[in-house]
């Protein structure tokens, strides 16, 4: 579902993404973990097509994000980690907003705009401006206006940064419940304890290079550390 094939992406002399290959199958969540200035971000970027690759490519349902960037965005709900919402729309107006933006209208809007109100607990605050919510609420309507159309591949980008205990279970639900409806996702995050909640498989970025990839377990036993957070600092110390 989600592929990048020896994607890499440069600015001038600095390389960023270097030969990047992973897949993400449907029904399957993908944690993504490096340093700042890793390359994550730049990767997932790239596949939102945001970033045009220097070489390589990365694709979604088979299609080119470079070459087919319209379908790749139809099939693709993605957020970044700033988040940019209209201040002066409540939420439930920036849902109607983006599902109109995806061709989603009238009855078939309202319905799903609806369900993405009671899947992120927005009804408390879901008629109240943007500018009026809180960060953990702005969060969570940044991820349901990511996913108003219900694409099949999911790219978060730190989707809890900052977030209380509260609106990051609301999140969690939301990526465990898309996993058992067959979506592809990826997220990246520096929380360790997210990671071995949420994903099947991790990914782990040093350099702008995939320098580990496997099940947490698999990744903890590699390293010939107890935990993964100890895991991930020996992998990246080595890669460096």
């Amino acid at each position: 579902m989600i592929e990048f094939d020896r994607l890499s992406k440069s600015y001038g002399d600095l390389a960023a993404v270097r030969d990047v290959s992973l897949a993400v199958r449907g029904g399957e969540v993908y944690a993504l973990l490096g340093a700042n200035g890793a390359g994550k971000t730049t990767a997932l970027r790239c596949l939102a097509t945001l970033l045009s690759p220097t070489s390589g490519t990365a694709r979604i349902d088979g299609f080119d994000a470079v070459a087919q960037p319209l379908e790749v965005r139809r099939r693709l709900g993605f957020l970044a980690a700033s988040m940019g919402l209209y201040q002066r729309l409540s939420a439930r107006e920036v849902l109607r907003y983006f599902a109109a933006l995806n061709g989603i209208m009238g009855d078939d809007a309202e319905r799903r705009v609806e369900e993405m109100v009671g899947a992120f607990d927005l009804g408390a605050f879901a008629d109240r401006l943007c500018g009026k919510l809180s960060t953990g609420q702005r969060q969570r309507v940044s991820i349901a206006r990511a996913v108003v159309h219900d694409p099949p591949a999911l790219v978060l980008d730190e989707p809890t940064l900052g977030l209380d205990v509260l609106s990051s279970e609301a999140i969690f639900r939301f990526i465990s419940d898309a996993r058992s409806r067959g979506r592809a996702v990826i997220f990246s995050t520096h929380q360790m304890s997210e990671v071995e909640l949420l994903a099947d498989r991790v990914g782990i970025i040093a350099g702008g290079r995939l320098v580990a990839e496997g099940t947490a377990d698999e990744i903890v036993a590699g390293a010939g550390e107890q935990n993964l957070a100890r895991a991930f600092l020996r992998i990246v110390r080595e890669a460096a």
